[in-house]
């Protein structure tokens, strides 16, 4: 769910290892979610409150904003490509937007109004515009992204037009709430960690690696899919789960 995984025009075998490890643990995150209190109940994990599964979370999260940054700078090293990052931004917002309307028909009163693809989109405009700045400038946007929302929260950015932003004194009630800051913070630290990888010459040394098991293979392909991954994984994990429940002969419960 980010810029493509290459080096100049080359994939990266290392970065869409990357991003698979991410899907695939944003996939067993939300099974949990599915299985439990708040939905199946199954299990009596609570995803959303078990601390655990919280940092987990915000990590999966912060992982794809991180590779953002990262296919970024790959991407546009050799020179800025507007017309190939344009049309990646038009299927991320396409595919935020359809995350919004499914989930405000399923669920209204706490559906996707900015969650992780809103937050790809916002992320890979700021994020484009920080690819040729100093990199000591990109780590002190990145700083300041992290820190604002404990210094510039304000009642001011209550209304629901600010909550993008991600400066409210409220969680706002949103299954997926990924807000600009601070989660901009994590593509700024991206591209200056490839930049500075770059100048290194570390890519030399990604570019020939390759998996040579099957379930490195798998992992590859999962990360090559990740947005087709993340958009059919839901619907997926519940009909599987509800035709386990009518199995075990359990109650179905109203889920919307």
């Amino acid at each position: 769910m980010a810029e493509p995984a290459v080096s100049g025009r080359r994939r990266l075998a290392i970065i869409d290892v990357a991003r698979g490890i991410a899907i695939i643990a944003m996939v067993l995150y939300h099974a949990t979610w599915d299985l439990g209190p708040d939905f199946f109940g199954l299990i009596g994990i609570n995803a959303a409150q078990d601390p655990i599964l919280v940092v987990i979370a915000r990590t999966i999260a912060g992982s794809f904003l991180f590779l953002v940054g990262v296919g970024l700078v790959l991407a546009h090293q050799r020179g800025l490509r507007p017309k190939p990052f344009l049309r990646r931004l038009a299927i991320i917002i396409g595919a935020a937007l359809l995350i919004t309307i499914v989930t405000r028909l399923a669920i209204p009163h706490s559906y996707a109004r900015f969650g992780i693809l809103h937050s790809i989109a916002a992320a890979s405009v700021i994020g484009f515009a920080f690819l040729c700045a100093p990199i000591w400038l990109v780590l002190v946007a990145a700083v300041a992204a992290f820190a604002a929302p404990s210094l510039l929260a304000s009642p001011f950015f209550n209304d629901p037009v600010w909550l993008w932003l991600g400066l409210s004194t409220f969680v706002p009630d949103m299954i997926d709430y990924e807000p600009v800051l601070p989660w901009v913070g994590p593509t700024l630290v991206g591209i200056a960690a490839t930049r500075i990888s770059l100048s290194v010459g570390l890519d030399a040394r990604w570019a020939n690696w390759q998996p040579t098991s099957a379930v490195g293979r798998g992992v590859i392909i999962a990360g090559r899919w990740s947005l087709v991954i993340y958009l059919i994984h839901q619907p997926i994990l519940l009909g599987m789960i509800y035709l386990i429940v009518l199995a075990l002969g359990r109650p179905v419960p109203v889920l919307f």
